[in-house]
């Protein structure tokens, strides 16, 4: 069989994976918090038809290039681009975006720690500040029931305002994560992160007190980073190599086809 059919394969199988890479992102384009994904692809092994620095049978000379036939690509990594998104007020006293590095942190039901950007926060029944899908923020804070207001300043203080008070309450202080390698986080949906080996153990602090960890924006959402204009530009790259692979394979077959019929004759 030829090398080529199994070559243009591999690319067509990596474009695939670069077209589908792409339409997560634009499908996330509204997502809060989301970050667009790149794919990143390496080259096969290679077959050495004439091994380069050998010495030659002929001469006795040392071969200066040789001759090497790569073997396709692969898919090396999916990377996430985690560029600052643009903050889109909502007036909404919950909700908050991360104007840094940080993550909020929320606890699932297993008891495991979640990592967030999606600062879409609501109240529980108790009056606990949980996400959408009512994980509470780590660390927990409670608004009592008859607070008029609630104001968050950008070091992660909570405070609210009751019947009768002249002066706010503070109720508890959010804390934010960092990550030394964030591309190292496993996605798990709901724009939900897990901690992993890759990813280095978090460094917790109050937002505004750690260098680089960030600061909170109350009234805010963090839009998602993809650039519509980018990904189709790159979607149309990508189809267009896709097409270039699936011609490589159909003239392999014409070849393949014209040995076949002189074999006949």
């Amino acid at each position: 069989m030829m090398r080529s059919l199994d070559i243009a394969g591999t690319g067509m199988q990596a474009q695939q994976t670069n077209v589908e890479t792409i339409s997560n992102n634009i499908a996330n384009m509204t997502t809060t918090g989301y970050k667009r994904s790149r794919a990143e692809f390496q080259d096969l092994i290679y077959q050495n038809m004439r091994r380069v620095g050998t010495t030659s049978s002929d001469t006795g000379t040392i071969i200066p290039a040789g001759a090497q036939v790569g073997l396709g690509v692969r898919t090396a990594a999916i990377y996430r681009i985690n560029e600052q998104g643009t903050l889109e007020q909502t007036s909404n006293s919950l909700d908050m975006a991360i104007e840094g590095r940080g993550y909020f942190q929320v606890q699932l039901p297993s008891g495991e720690t979640a990592y967030t950007r999606d600062g879409t926060f609501s109240l529980s029944d108790s009056g606990t500040i949980v996400t959408a899908d009512g994980y509470t923020l780590i660390p927990p804070i409670s608004i009592p029931q008859n607070a008029l207001t609630v104001s968050v300043d950008t070091s992660g203080q909570v405070a609210v305002t009751t019947p009768g008070q002249t002066t706010s309450q503070i109720v508890g202080q959010i804390q934010l994560a960092t990550f030394i390698n964030e591309n190292g986080l496993a996605a798990m949906g709901q724009n939900l992160f897990l901690q992993t080996q890759a990813s280095g153990d978090p460094n917790v602090g109050n937002p505004n007190s750690t260098q680089g960890i960030g600061q909170v924006m109350q009234g805010y959402v963090e839009a998602s980073n993809v650039n519509v204009v980018t990904e189709i530009t790159d979607l149309i790259s990508a189809q267009r190599a896709y097409e270039m692979n699936s011609k490589v394979i159909t003239a392999s077959d014409d070849m393949m086809q014209t040995l076949t019929n002189l074999s006949r004759s």
